[in-house]
């Protein structure tokens, strides 16, 4: 019975429940602007560490410790990637091409992964001639600068080479951007069936016998609704 009766209230409001989010969905569709293209660009490096020069004729346990040395120099050079120390570098590589992009936005669009020696670097960046480029300047800062820039963390003797890429894609919706409307009528939805139940609420219609019956007024009869014939 309960249910009866919330179905008549959704009925008698039905157009506050079903405007609200048909408002929703039009400003929404009105207002939205269409995001910028985001263009992607993946690379993998390889990561090691040149072994000591054997002075006699001894064993050594040189290669084992140069491989665990090489993986974990990867896990200290995927932190030293996001420092603004790499991304200036990188900034000051665009600068000799011609390009000028700030370290900051190259800390920004660079992501990086890690896996035993393997090093994945990632960029985001919204415009495709210069992605190539800030592609090219991390190579060559990887390659070349290794041993200068990465001297702090004590591996003079690092080699890093690219293996992989650089591979150049075009960035899809976000899920932020794909659940942005669907949640936005939800929201509307539940507002406009909340405010239709309240505005019920606070009505002092009499509308059925039974409000008159527990208001405690006897019925003695009732004209029914006429019915509508198409």
């Amino acid at each position: 019975m309960e249910l009866r009766a919330y179905w008549r209230v959704l009925k008698r409001r039905w157009w506050v429940w079903v405007l609200l989010p048909v408002l929703v969905a039009v400003i929404t569709l009105l207002t939205a602007r269409p995001a910028p293209t985001t263009y992607t660009a993946s690379m993998a490096f390889t990561v090691g560490i040149r072994p000591e020069p054997k002075t006699g004729a001894y064993y050594s346990y040189d290669r084992y410790y140069t491989w665990l040395t090489a993986e974990y120099f990867v896990d200290d050079l995927a932190e030293v990637i996001r420092r603004s120390e790499f991304s200036n570098a990188v900034s000051a590589e665009l600068a000799k091409r011609g390009v000028q992009v700030s370290g900051v936005a190259v800390g920004a669009a660079t992501q990086t992964g890690k896996l035993h020696r393997i090093l994945n670097v990632s960029v985001a960046w919204h415009d495709p001639e210069q992605i190539r480029a800030i592609a090219d300047a991390i190579t060559t800062v990887l390659e070349e600068q290794s041993a200068a820039f990465f001297g702090f963390l004590q591996a003079e003797d690092a080699v890093v080479r690219r293996i992989d890429g650089p591979h150049f894609g075009v960035a899809g919706r976000s899920l932020r951007e794909r659940l942005d409307l669907p949640l936005r009528l939800i929201i509307a939805l539940v507002a406009g069936v909340a405010i239709a139940f309240l505005w019920d609420y606070l009505d002092d219609t009499v509308r059925t016998r039974e409000e008159l019956a527990r208001m405690g007024v006897e019925v003695l009869a009732e004209i029914p609704r006429p019915r509508r014939w198409l």
